[in-house]
């Protein structure tokens, strides 16, 4: 989910393409948003930024792969 996000994709495109509703994406988004102390896709990105930038991505689809391609909250 991390790579549609960086992608500027709005919550009804990521269920879409993830064969999911928008709200279940907006349910994983305030899930991490609350884990990770921010508000906004903005500070998630600057969060993301400021802890490893792109390796971010790469690390958060190899949990999932681990977790067996679910979307982990």
């Amino acid at each position: 989910m991390a790579n549609f996000v960086w992608q500027g994709l709005t919550n009804r495109e990521i269920g879409k393409l993830m064969g999911t509703t928008e709200q279940v994406i907006k349910n994983h988004l305030r899930s991490t948003f609350d884990k990770l102390g921010v508000w906004t896709r903005l500070e998630l990105a600057m969060y993301v930024a400021s802890h490893g930038g792109k390796n971010w991505s790469e690390a958060s689809d190899h949990a999932a792969d681990t977790l067996g391609g679910t979307m982990a909250s």
